[in-house]
């Protein structure tokens, strides 16, 4: 499947920025689930520093905003030719060692609700694919799909307990409770094209697993799917901290609005 994205993040700030220095973290690697074909990044109100990829393999542009802008547009238009792998990935390339996966951190650290959801899990001694859909599918069941009642700093213990949240909460959870049980597991950021529209109000987020003869395998929680050829992965990480499009600090600009404009369609 060949999709095209287009995607706009728009700030605008009360007084002109003092300082600014940010990742972009919206660069997509060819992996076997996808072939880039084109992908462009264009830059209003900052400029392009340097370039890098960062431990966990992720393309990452270093931008840096002109002093007193009032406002910066950073987007990227690109195609892509996706392949349906079941959501496998390949194996793993990065420069940190798989055991990393395993470690907590702030936002996917366990606590005794995480514990409890995966007492359960894998009790029939299932292979690992199937201890891995058993648990999107408990993790589905716990939390609603809602929107507007978690934010960027919502932990996967407060999504549990709250038992409503987005992709990412899906994702922090999924995470969490597959490292209790064992697997590496990772957040990963990216693209979904939804056969109900082409506008979106946002990025997609899911999580991956290691599994041992498979490789990194994608649970997309929100969606109880693995991902298939609507996917575009972006970026990966030990949870959103790692995998944001975009991150950095911004000195003396006041309250900061933002807008986004996403596209993804075939």
């Amino acid at each position: 499947m060949r999709l095209t994205v287009d995607h706009t993040s728009t700030y605008t700030y009360e007084s002109g920025v003092g300082y600014a220095l940010q990742q972009v973290r919206k660069r997509p690697l060819n992996l076997a689930s996808q072939s880039i074909l084109s992908w462009d990044l264009v830059l209003e109100g900052a400029r392009r520093e340097t370039g890098y990829t960062d431990h966990h393999g992720n393309l990452v542009d270093l931008i840096l905003v002109e002093s007193d802008t009032p406002s910066v547009s950073v987007s990227v238009r690109g195609e892509v030719e996706t392949h349906d792998t079941s959501g496998v990935t390949g194996g793993h390339r990065q420069l940190v060692p798989l055991w990393l996966y395993r470690r907590p951190t702030p936002l996917t650290a366990p606590a005794k609700n995480l514990r409890a959801l995966v007492s359960g899990i894998g009790a029939s001694e299932t292979a690992d694919v199937g201890v891995l859909h058993e648990l999107m599918a408990e993790i589905a069941a716990r939390i609603r799909y809602e929107k507007d009642q978690t934010d960027s700093r919502t932990t996967a213990e407060q999504a549990l307990e709250a038992g409503q949240g987005v992709c990412q909460d899906h994702a922090h959870v999924f995470i969490a409770a597959a490292r209790l049980l064992g697997y590496p597991a990772r957040y990963v950021s990216g693209y979904l094209m939804m056969t109900d529209r082409i506008e979106q109000e946002a990025g997609h987020a899911w999580a991956e697993a290691w599994v041992d003869g498979l490789g990194w395998t994608g649970f997309d929680v929100s969606n109880g799917i693995c991902p298939d050829a609507r996917y575009i992965q972006i970026a990966t990480g030990l949870d959103y901290d790692d995998a944001a499009p975009i991150r950095g600090l911004v000195y003396g600009a006041g309250d900061e609005n933002l807008v986004v404009s996403i596209q993804v369609q075939q």
